[in-house]
C-alpha cells in the first residue's frame, strides 16, 4: 500500500487528545467583535471536542494522527 497523504490545513487546527479524541479551537472569533457580548467572546475563546459526526472524515484527511 502507498503512504496516505495528510491534509496539512486540518492537521494544524486539530490536535489529538490522550482518549483519542480531537480538540479544536471555536470559530467566529477573528472580526466583528464589538456587536458580540463578553461572555460569548470569552466562551469562544476555549478549546471543544469534534462532533462525533465528524469522525469518520476526520480519520480520512488525518490518517496517522
Amino acid at each position: 500500500m502507498p503512504k496516505l497523504k495528510t491534509k496539512k490545513a486540518a492537521a494544524k487546527r486539530f490536535k489529538k487528545t490522550a482518549t483519542g479524541g480531537l480538540k479544536r479551537m471555536k470559530a467566529y472569533k477573528s472580526h466583528i467583535l464589538t456587536k458580540k457580548s463578553q461572555k460569548r467572546k470569552r466562551n469562544l475563546r476555549k478549546a471543544t471536542m469534534t462532533d462525533g459526526t465528524n469522525v469518520k472524515t476526520m480519520k480520512k484527511i488525518l490518517p496517522y494522527m
